[in-house]
Formats: C-alpha cells, sequence, structure tokens
C-alpha cells in the first residue's frame, strides 16, 4: 500500500524492514490521546479560519466516529501504516474521504507524539497518586490498630531496641508522602503542550498554540519549538520518581517477606496474596511481595534505558526517540499493580501481636535503657555504654536476658543502679519513654498519625 509520506519514495521497504520500523505494536496504547489530540487540533484549525467549517465539522464527525470504536475495541491497526498517527490518519481518511487528509495541516508527527505522551502521563500520574493516597490510609488504619504494639526495632537486621508497631509502618507513610510529593511536583512539567511546534521550526500557518492546549486542558506550551519536539524530560523524571516510589515498595516487600517466614512469624498474609507450592503442600509463599521486589528491577531498567537512548541525540526529533514509549507504558502498569497489590496486602494481614510482645521480652534491645538510666545519673555515656556491654556479656553467659539479673550483680557492675531499673529496662516503658519529636514514644505516634489524616484529608 502507499505510505501517507510516500510521493518522495521509488520502491518501496520490504515487509521485515516495515515491521522493524513500526511502533503500532505498541503505541496504539496512545490512541485516545492521540484522537482527543487531533480534536483539539483541528478546532483550533477551525477557530483561525485555517479550514473551513465544513471541513472541520466533518472531520469531527469522523474523529469522534473513531474515539467511539476505538472504546470498543472495534480499530484495526496495521503495521503498514507504521504508528498509531498515521492508522488513525488512514482510518479518517477512508472514513469520511480525501478531506481528512487536511487535518494534518499545520503539525507533524513529532509535535503530535509528544502531545499524545504529555496527555498519557498527565491522567496517568493522576491515578498513581490517587493509588498511593489509598495505600496511605490503609497504613494508617493499620497503624491506628497497633500504636501500643510491642516489636523489635532492628539496625543491620539484628534487634537494636523496642518499638511501636505502628511507628515501623508510619515510617512508609512518609515514604510514600514523599513520592506522592514528587509526582505531584513533576505535573507541572508534563502540563505543557508541544502541539503546533511542527516538525521541529513552527508552522507557516497562523495558528494559536495556546487555544489549542486550552482544547486539551494544558496550562502552558513549549516556549521553543525544538525543546517541544526533543524534549523526553519528563519522561526520565516520571521514571524517575516511578524508580523512587518502587525502591520503597520493595523494602517494605522484603520486610513482608522476613515478617511472614516461620523465623520471625510476626504477620500472616491473606490467602490472597500468597501461592503454594507445587511439590511442598505445607508452603504458604508470599509471591506478591516478592513480584514487587522483582519488579523493581525492570522499572530501574526502564528508566537508564530512556536515559541512554537521550544522552547523545542531536536536536530536534530522531527516529531513537520511538524507544521513549514501551518503558513509559511498562512502568506505569508495573506501579499500578504494584500499588494495588500492596494496599491490599496491608489491609488484610493479620498482625501476631502476642509473637511480637515475646519478641521483645526475650532479647537485648532494651540495653540502651541501661546505659541512658547510667548516663541519666551522671556517669558519661561511653562508660556507660561499656558497663551495659559488659552485663550483657554475662547474661550471654548465664542464659539469661537484662531483666533476669539479680540486683547485686547489676549493682556489682555499677553503684549508680537501683530497684527501679526493672521498670526502666521493661519494654513498655522504654517505648512509652521516647518521646522526642519523630520518636517511637505512643504519644509521639499518635501524633503521627493525627498528622497523616489531616495530609490525607
Amino acid at each position: 500500500m502507499t505510505k501517507l509520506w510516500g510521493g518522495r519514495f521509488q520502491k518501496s521497504a520490504e515487509q521485515w524492514v516495515d515491521e522493524f520500523g513500526a511502533s503500532i505494536g505498541f503505541d496504539q496504547t496512545l490512541v485516545m490521546e492521540d484522537l482527543d489530540g487531533s480534536i483539539a487540533h483541528v478546532k483550533m484549525l477551525g477557530d483561525c479560519k485555517i479550514l473551513p467549517s465544513k471541513d472541520v465539522q466533518q472531520i469531527l464527525v469522523g474523529l469522534e466516529e473513531l474515539k467511539k470504536r476505538a472504546a470498543e475495541n472495534e480499530l484495526e491497526f496495521s503495521v503498514a501504516n507504521e504508528d498509531i498517527h498515521l492508522n488513525l490518519e488512514k482510518m479518517l481518511i477512508d472514513l469520511i474521504g480525501p478531506v481528512g487528509g487536511k487535518l494534518h495541516t499545520g503539525r507533524s508527527r513529532n509535535d503530535q507524539v509528544a502531545t499524545d505522551m504529555h496527555l498519557f502521563l498527565k491522567n496517568r500520574v493522576g491515578e498513581i497518586i490517587e493509588l498511593i493516597d489509598l495505600f496511605q490510609k490503609t497504613l494508617v488504619e493499620q497503624a491506628e490498630k497497633h500504636v501500643e504494639t510491642l516489636a523489635p526495632g532492628y539496625t543491620h537486621l539484628q534487634r537494636a531496641q523496642p518499638i511501636s508497631f505502628a511507628h515501623h509502618l508510619m515510617a512508609y507513610f512518609w515514604m510514600l508522602e514523599r513520592d506522592k510529593d514528587r509526582f505531584h511536583d513533576s505535573i507541572k512539567r508534563i502540563d505543557i503542550s508541544p502541539l503546533g511546534a511542527g516538525a521541529l521550526a513552527g508552522t507557516t500557518f497562523p495558528i494559536d498554540r495556546k487555544l489549542a492546549a486550552d482544547y486539551l486542558g494544558f496550562s502552558n506550551v513549549y516556549a521553543n519549538s525544538m525543546d517541544a519536539v526533543s524534549d523526553r524530560d519528563f519522561i526520565v523524571e516520571f521514571l524517575s520518581n516511578s524508580s523512587m516510589l518502587m525502591a520503597h515498595l520493595s523494602r517494605f516487600a522484603e520486610e513482608i517477606i522476613l515478617w511472614s517466614s516461620s523465623e520471625f512469624n510476626f504477620i500472616e498474609l491473606d490467602d490472597s496474596f500468597s501461592t503454594g507450592s507445587s511439590i511442598m503442600p505445607q508452603k504458604k509463599n508470599p509471591d506478591m511481595a516478592e513480584l514487587i521486589r522483582g519488579k523493581t528491577g525492570r522499572v530501574y531498567g526502564n528508566l537508564m534505558g530512556l536515559l541512554t537512548v537521550i544522552k547523545g541525540l542531536p536536536l530536534a526529533y530522531n527516529k531513537d526517540m520511538q524507544e521513549d514509549k514501551e518503558g513509559m507504558f511498562d512502568t506505569v502498569h508495573t506501579i499500578v499493580g504494584s500499588l494495588k497489590i500492596f494496599e491490599g496486602m496491608v489491609r488484610t494481614m493479620t498482625v501476631h501481636t502476642e509473637r511480637l510482645h515475646d519478641t521483645v521480652h526475650k532479647d537485648f534491645s532494651n540495653a540502651t535503657e541501661l546505659a541512658d538510666y547510667l548516663a541519666s545519673k551522671g556517669l558519661p555515656f561511653r562508660e556507660a555504654h561499656e558497663v551495659t556491654g559488659k552485663l550483657v556479656f554475662l547474661c550471654i553467659q548465664r542464659g539469661y536476658f537484662l531483666l533476669d539479673l539479680p540486683l547485686e550483680d547489676l549493682q556489682e557492675a555499677s553503684n549508680l543502679i537501683e530497684s527501679d531499673i526493672y521498670d526502666i529496662l521493661s519494654p513498655l516503658a522504654a517505648v512509652k519513654r521516647r518521646n522526642s519529636l519523630g520518636g517511637t514514644g505512643f504519644e509521639q505516634v499518635k501524633i503521627q498519625i493525627n498528622e497523616a489524616k489531616n495530609r490525607l484529608a
């Protein structure tokens, strides 16, 4: 078949070459954005008297019919027409006749595709922000249930100090809050219209780019036509923000995996977010958490892929930029799915509060309390640290924990220790007393939760 751009060519490419160069296999994802962009463009052409109103109305009727068919999955795309833009233009011409060819007046596929991707991300980033918001609400709901649930806090994956389990959950709330802020901030760089920039130099037609942008709901237009068609910063930024989000989800996934193991047994995941083994009947695997941890790598890869594509491109448009879409589509699909899965996992998980309680009573995570106690009585902290360390070693030799040591053993280590030490060493007291701003003390955790609720409201 004849290409819509084929007037200058004397022979056609072989089919396999067409297939290699075509993007319709993936950029058909942009079908609605492309049609919306075309509707705005032709309305602007009519308003600016570049096309007669009867042509504009005929084209609009055709485009609306294509939108209806697209919504019902009735459009059939062809590799021979390369991409979503030429496929839809050919369909329009077949539908309404040669007047459909006037749609491309005053624009290029270069500004057309850039417009489509701005529209696509503008819509999807809003959806992602809503999903983060929903996940945060679930975290707050779980945290409210577990303000006074004691749990071991870790550093180096070694038990460090007792904490409120809610405090641990809320740490992820604040990570997600930063992620949400980054996506919010990126909208002002997504919400810019390239439409009307042409191939790279603008157009001789008396178009009104701001009018077209208004039709599409953009708040601004690119000031430079070359920048408009070659800019992919907004996609790189989206992929970067997505990578940070996935890093946070992956960290949480790792903890979910650990917590649900027999060794930890802090939580149990709902059956609907777990899988079994084909050979070991007893297994209940946290596969969804593992998948999210694994999918983090593909999101990182999409970011590095696009950075590599654009790093040496001269202005303005180059065919390399066709590689900007699949990673973007894949990342949207991945993070939307990951957020939905994670929200469900956390909402339905069972927290083993008794197991957590037993854990903090059978370790040395209260050792800092003893060191702080001695320091509060005037002993230099470094000396208090050494005294406490020696007492921990004594406990290990005897098979005790600090709360098990007789008072005389404690006082032999330091005459500053009095009988009130047993109250101080209580994990419950240890957590309650940590009421510095942002600490794990129950009152501080409640303040955090209230602040989180205010932000979500």
